[in-house]
């Protein structure tokens, strides 16, 4: 349990470094997309070969996981449409337009960034994850240990994008900080509820989570990280996510 909270700290703690370079560093925005590309590589690497793997061994109903994998991604697809709609949509943008305060005329409307918007798409985003982290971890193998690395990888890029836009939304950084400390807490809440939950659950219940999360995360990375990489790191963006994914493979199989 102890190690299943350490490594949600640091996967979690990825946002608040990620928070801290985007308030005060002046990052190259194709730099931030390359690391979301690998990030994407190492995660989908993840979620094919261990997790739904993972899944399928653990039950011998294919159909389980297939709707609870269908499922996951709606959840996520209809969840990022709300918040979207709420002002969360910046949570993984990598350029943001700054604000021009001589600009009277301008009024904030419906989508520009809110903190709490972002606060949320960051829950959805986050909370599918962590879970998973902490079922892998408690099954044992590499497999949970990659996917630690890939939740940080992708973690760190979303702090940096959410912090500007909150900052760009006139949030004081204090606020913007906190926002981040707590999501830094629940990710090792979470965690923690994955380890010991998850790891012990019956097979189905097991195989059905781990499913649905996968889902969930793999709708996450077509919706915004992939699209978001590419638009920022250009061609070399594929070649970039091919390397993740190729890491993350071999730390799989070479310690097998």
């Amino acid at each position: 349990m102890q190690q299943a909270i350490l490594y949600g700290f640091i996967s979690g703690f990825a946002l608040l470094l990620g928070s801290l370079a985007g308030l005060y560093l002046r990052m190259p925005h194709r730099v931030i997309a390359l690391i979301m590309a690998f990030g994407c590589g190492v995660l989908t690497s993840a979620l094919s070969i261990d997790l739904m793997s993972d899944a399928f061994e653990a039950t011998d109903k294919p159909l389980i996981v297939g709707v609870s994998f269908l499922a996951g991604a709606l959840m996520f697809v209809v969840g990022d449409a709300l918040i979207d709609s709420l002002g969360g949509q910046e949570r993984k943008t990598v350029v943001h337009k700054q604000h021009r305060h001589h600009d009277t005329t301008e009024e904030p409307t419906e989508k520009s960034a809110s903190g709490n918007a972002i606060l949320l798409g960051t829950l959805l985003d986050g909370i599918p994850e962590s879970l998973v982290m902490g079922a892998t971890l408690a099954i044992g193998g590499t497999g949970g240990l990659v996917f630690v690395a890939a939740v940080f990888l992708s973690n760190f890029p979303e702090g940096i994008s959410g912090s500007i836009a909150m900052k760009n939304n006139h949030m004081k950084p204090l606020r913007i900080l906190a926002i981040w400390g707590s999501m830094v807490v629940v990710t090792m809440i979470c965690t923690a509820i994955g380890y010991h939950f998850l790891g012990d659950a019956p097979a189905e219940f097991k195989a059905a989570s781990m499913a649905f999360a996968s889902g969930a995360i793999l709708a996450m990375l077509s919706d915004t990280m992939f699209p978001e990489a590419f638009r920022e790191g250009g061609r070399l963006t594929g070649f970039v996510v091919a390397a993740g994914f190729l890491t993350a493979f071999l730390l799989t199989k070479v310690s097998e």
